[in-house]
C-alpha cells in the first residue's frame, strides 16, 4: 500500500491579499492529511479524514472535480488503473487549515509512490496546485507549497511565483479556534474583488498597510520577536475587518484570545467562517487560551510552527 502527506497550514499573514500578488506568511502545521492508494477493481475515494460538521458534505462535489484534476495532471487513467484511495491522518478538515490543498498533496504523494513516478517536491507541489484550482477556482498556490513543505513560508502569487523558507529560533504555539462554520473560497474572493472594483483608492491605502505589516512580520518572526510578531497579527485582523471577512465569530475568537492573555490574534484562511488563531508566549498560556475561547462554544485545537 502506498502512502502520501500533506501538512495542515495556518496563513499567519496574507490571506486575501495574496491573491493581488502582494506577499504571504504560512506555517506548517505537525498536523497533516494521510492518503493510502491500494490497487482495486474500480476507483473508489473514502473520506475518513476528521473533519468541521457538513464540512466533507459541502465540499463534494469541489473534492470529486480537485481529484479528476490531479488525475488528469498526472496522466492517470482511472478507468484503466482503478485504485482505491482513502484518507485519514489527524489534521481536522475545516475551512482555513488548508484540508483541500493537504487532500491534494497527499494524494499526489501516494499516486506517486503507487505508480512509481518519483516525483519530487516541486512536481508535487505543482499538482497540488492544479488540484486547488477545483477547490478554488483561482488559488494563489500559498496553501499547496505550505501543505507539500512543511515549516515557515514567504510567499508570492507570481508570476513567476517566489518563496522562501523562514528561518527562525522561535517556536511559535498556537492555539486554532474553529467558528464550525464551512464558507466558500470562490464566493469570498469574489466578494472582495467586487468590493475593491467599488473602493480602488481605499483598498491600495489598505494594500500599502498590509505590505509593511508583511515585511515587519517577517523580521519579526527571524529574530523570535514574540510580541511585536503579536501586535502585527492584531494590526492584520483589522485590515481583515475592513475588507470584509470577518465575521462575528471570528472576532469573537479574537477578542476572546486576547483578553486571556494571547500576545496577538486574528482569522486565518477565506473568513466568514472557519478559522481564527492566537499566538502564545508558551505552552502554559497556550491551555489557558484554548480554554477561555472553548468556554464561548467554540472548538479548539494545539500546534506548534518553527523551530
Amino acid at each position: 500500500m502506498a502512502e502520501g502527506h500533506g501538512f495542515g497550514k495556518t496563513i499567519l499573514f496574507g490571506e486575501h491579499f495574496v491573491v493581488y500578488g502582494l506577499a504571504g506568511i504560512a506555517g506548517g502545521h505537525k498536523q497533516k492529511t494521510i492518503a493510502k492508494v491500494e490497487k482495486s477493481d474500480k476507483y473508489e475515494l473514502i473520506d475518513n479524514r476528521p473533519a468541521t460538521p457538513d464540512y466533507k458534505k459541502e465540499k463534494l462535489e469541489e473534492q470529486k472535480h480537485s481529484m479528476e484534476l490531479v488525475f488528469k495532471k498526472m496522466g492517470i487513467d482511472m478507468e484503466k488503473t482503478p485504485v482505491k484511495i482513502t484518507l485519514e491522518g489527524d489534521l481536522k478538515a475545516a475551512s482555513g487549515v488548508g484540508a483541500s490543498a493537504a487532500n491534494c498533496v497527499s494524494v499526489a504523494r501516494a499516486l506517486s509512490e503507487h505508480f512509481g513516478m518519483n516525483l519530487n517536491d516541486e512536481q508535487i507541489n505543482e499538482i497540488g496546485f492544479e488540484g486547488e484550482k477545483g477547490y478554488h477556482g483561482k488559488p494563489s498556490g500559498i496553501d499547496n507549497t505550505v501543505s507539500t513543505y512543511g515549516g515557515l513560508i514567504w510567499f508570492k502569487k507570481g508570476p513567476p511565483m517566489e518563496f522562501e523558507q523562514i528561518k527562525t529560533s522561535a517556536e511559535l504555539n498556537l492555539v486554532i479556534a474553529n467558528t464550525g462554520k464551512t464558507s466558500s473560497t470562490t464566493e469570498v474572493v469574489g466578494d472582495v474583488k467586487k468590493l475593491k472594483e467599488e473602493k480602488p483608492e481605499e483598498f491600495e491605502k489598505i494594500f500599502r498597510e498590509y505590505e509593511t505589516i508583511a515585511l515587519e512580520a517577517r523580521k519579526a518572526i527571524e529574530s523570535g520577536d514574540l510580541k511585536k510578531l503579536g501586535e502585527l497579527m492584531n494590526n492584520n485582523h483589522e485590515l481583515l475587518q475592513k475588507i470584509t471577512v470577518s465575521n462575528s465569530d471570528l472576532d469573537t475568537i479574537v477578542e476572546t484570545a486576547r483578553n486571556a492573555g494571547a500576545l496577538g490574534a486574528k482569522m486565518t484562511g477565506t473568513g466568514r467562517g472557519g478559522l481564527a488563531f492566537a499566538l502564545a508566549e508558551n505552552s502554559e498560556m497556550q491551555e489557558t487560551i484554548a480554554k477561555a475561547v472553548e468556554e464561548k462554544g467554540f472548538s479548539t485545537f494545539k500546534t506548534i510552527i518553527g523551530k
